[in-house]
């Protein structure tokens, strides 16, 4: 908090400086109490044992990647915190995209962002653990998650075609009725709506001729797949166990597939219901299910099976 307020008077400075018409010694002595004020606070955090959970996961309420980390981090057993901000608006204003990790170290407090990014950490940090074994990034599995990921980003794109004509159906998807959305956010999100989208729009690219693209692009993912997972929904690299990399394609089909217990309940309130889903979006849903069954039994298999964590997270 007193980071916070420390920064909001160092951005309010130059606007409290030219209306009250200060003077360049006064400016001078505003600006060195902000910079005390700031040393103050960080002294004191060096001083002070750290309380709370190690580990904090940024994000957002309907976030396949997040869901992708946080599944690896529940797998993990490990204690974490979980904040999650208003839709687009960390990515749009402040150029913060999520998933973001921040972790603790002794004094020293660390950000890492990229679900892969974050992957790899954790597979330094716990791969010693026999519970971690899932998280072994082989060369097949590093190859395999580079395609998911671009698959995720398709993702992305088809359901913005989607969501974006409805102003309503967005706002919800992004988090406005989230109660772990800090309020002020909630009220935020439908001032800036028309920025936010049209910002959205330009960094995915949206158009009739993306959508086309990424929808075959996911097609031809799923037809693949299906193939490789076979009728008895086999993991995509083989073997008894499924490994981080199954645990992504569970996640980041979860946006078309729903399966039951999409993220326990903590992103499932952001997903259009049945009655709200977009006519598009909805024939899309059902042609992947019936044209990729093995797919669909591997993602409600692994989210039956496999989804459960080991340790309740919080939010906050």
């Amino acid at each position: 908090m007193g980071k916070t307020l420390n920064t909001a008077y160092l951005l309010l400075l130059p606007l409290a400086v030219a209306g009250w018409n200060l003077g360049l010694p006064a400016a001078a002595g505003l600006l060195l109490l902000g910079l005390a004020w700031r040393w103050a606070v960080t002294a004191a955090g060096l001083g002070r044992k750290s309380r709370g959970a190690e580990i904090c996961l940024e994000a957002i309420s309907a976030s396949h990647f997040v869901e992708k980390v946080r599944w690896c981090l529940d797998r993990l057993g490990l204690d974490y915190t979980e904040r999650r901000a208003g839709g687009t608006l960390g990515a749009v204003f402040l150029g913060r995209t999520v998933p973001r990790m921040t972790f603790r170290s002794g004094a020293v407090t660390s950000r890492i962002g990229n679900s892969s990014h974050i992957l790899r950490y954790l597979w330094g940090r716990y791969g010693h653990q026999a519970d971690a074994a899932f998280l072994e990034p082989t060369a097949e599995a590093v190859a395999l998650e580079k395609r998911l990921d671009h698959y995720g980003v398709d993702l992305q794109v088809w359901i913005y075609t989607h969501l974006l004509p409805n102003r309503k159906l967005t706002l919800h998807a992004w988090g406005m009725h989230d109660p772990a959305v800090p309020l002020w956010q909630r009220w935020l999100l439908p001032v800036v709506f028309p920025l936010a989208a049209l910002m959205v729009r330009r960094g995915f690219r949206i158009s009739p001729a993306s959508y086309q693209k990424s929808r075959q692009r996911i097609g031809e993912l799923l037809a693949e797949l299906d193939q490789t997972i076979g009728p008895d929904a086999g993991f995509l690299l083989g073997g008894e166990s499924p490994s981080y990399v199954d645990f992504t394609f569970a996640a980041l089909s979860s946006l078309w597939a729903q399966p039951e217990g999409f993220a326990l309940g903590r992103s499932a309130a952001a997903i259009p219901s049945a009655d709200q889903t977009p006519e598009g979006m909805a024939m899309d849903q059902a042609e992947w299910s019936r044209g990729y069954p093995n797919v669909v039994a591997l993602i409600e298999r692994l989210y039956r099976d496999y989804r459960a964590p080991a340790t309740p997270s919080r939010s906050s």
